[in-house]
């Protein structure tokens, strides 16, 4: 095989646009898999990119990445058929179809039929899909696109469940608790992409919280035992400030998840105030525990009753 001369001054667009026109009068993609037909195979499917977004220089980074392992293997005299995908996520295309419509979730059903929403909707996903398929031939990426999995398919969803129960029959599912973002706008929670989206996050003036945490008086003697924290020798085990009950101070920005706490995590490393002071509103002794390096954020200097 002979290679052509390529002179000065190339014409770097002309030559790419040149072996792109020969690879695809040839099938060189195609022939890469189908010439390798029985041999230990390398399958290939890609972490779809977002259909309702125009591509930028990340993905071609990204994807570059990907091509280089699935050459490698192929060099290898590996099969490697390479699975396209576009990932359809509804929650930022409802609300750019809502947004273009001028309605609101409650006027579905009303203004505008639920098919002819999830209609819009799918037509909408897909709109910068003639912008994927241009830059995925333009950069060289070798990937099967014309028999894409397409997430919001009855197909695919239904191999999402049928794995779901492969896990569940297996033991592998469990039922536990977490804190998630979630838009009452909505109706739904919301995913880490989701929440990174322009427009998301602003600047906003916003209360928070310390809370106490009540030591149980039959757990206050072992916290203390167990040098979770330690008294200085000024104050007794049988200190009166120890019968009046300690609670340990915690502050939060997000005070609407206190009602979920189970558990109070404390540093080893951190040095610990024992306060001795009073509740504002009803006047009342209460001893309180802080960290040593917020002390002056609550009291003033002339604080004297601590104990580290």
């Amino acid at each position: 095989m002979t290679y052509p001369e390529y002179k000065q001054p190339l014409n770097y667009g002309q030559i790419g646009t040149d072996i792109l026109a020969w690879w695809k009068q040839n099938g060189i993609f195609e022939k890469s898999v189908s010439s390798r037909e029985g041999q230990p195979t390398f399958v290939f499917y890609e972490g779809p990119p977002s259909a309702n977004g125009a591509p930028g220089i990340h993905h071609v980074m990204a994807r570059t990445v990907k091509d280089i392992f699935c050459r490698y293997h192929t060099l290898l005299g590996k099969q490697v058929p390479r699975k396209g995908g576009w990932d359809t996520h509804g929650l930022p295309i409802e609300l750019q179809v809502e947004k273009e419509l001028g309605i609101t979730k409650e006027d579905i059903g009303k203004k505008i039929s639920i098919e002819e929403y999830n209609q819009r909707c799918r037509e909408t996903v897909m709109r910068f899909k003639a912008q994927w398929d241009d830059l995925t031939e333009k950069m060289g990426y070798w990937v099967d696109l014309d028999d894409p999995y397409i997430t919001f398919e009855p197909e695919y969803i239904e191999s999402c469940w049928a794995l779901l129960k492969r896990l569940y029959d297996k033991g592998l599912l469990y039922k536990g608790y977490t804190i998630q973002p979630y838009s009452p706008a909505a109706g739904t929670g919301l995913s880490s992409h989701e929440l990174n989206q322009p427009g998301t996050y602003r600047d906003v003036k916003d209360s928070t919280v310390v809370a106490q945490f009540k030591i149980r008086e039959e757990d206050l003697g072992q916290l203390f035992e167990r040098k979770i924290f330690s008294l200085a020798s000024s104050i007794e085990r049988k200190n009166p400030v120890l019968s009046d009950g300690v609670s340990i101070l915690a502050w939060t920005t997000t005070p609407w998840t206190l009602p979920a706490n189970t558990a109070l995590a404390v540093g080893k490393n951190i040095t610990y105030y024992l306060v001795q002071t009073y509740n504002q509103y009803t006047f009342e002794r209460q001893n309180v525990i802080l960290a040593r390096d917020t002390f002056r954020n609550y009291f003033s200097e002339h604080m004297s009753d601590a104990a580290p």
